[in-house]
């Protein structure tokens, strides 16, 4: 399940951010220094987790060196990993900017591939 993870602003001396794990409604990461960090927290841990704990092995697929593809009417990105998530295969793009999406295969083309 995507969305099991929440970067959140931390509370008290917990530090500026931190991420909120939905399945046990508590803190899984605190103290994190910049939104930037938490959201490289919650990325990696959606990779390792869905909504009932670890993810199956042969549910995960990372790439050796991230892959240059376009998405959303071909902007450009970076694929990095694979998961198996709801029977569909859905990969983890990172934009110019470093903000992480989880685009679906279907979604997803080579760099250089069908834009005009």
């Amino acid at each position: 399940m995507l969305g099991r993870f929440t970067v959140r602003p931390a509370t008290g001396d917990d530090g500026p951010f931190a991420v909120w794990d939905n399945a046990v409604n508590g803190w899984r990461a605190t103290g994190l220094a910049d939104e930037a960090a938490a959201a490289q927290m919650k990325a990696d841990l959606d990779l390792q987790y869905d909504a009932h704990g670890p993810r199956p092995a042969a549910d995960v697929r990372r790439a050796e060196r991230a892959k240059p593809v376009q998405y959303a009417d071909w902007r450009p990105g970076e694929l990095d990993a694979w998961i198996r998530d709801g029977g569909q295969w859905i990969g983890r793009v990172r934009d110019r900017d470093g903000r992480v999406s989880w685009i679906p295969a279907s979604d997803l083309r080579p760099d250089g591939q069908g834009s005009t």
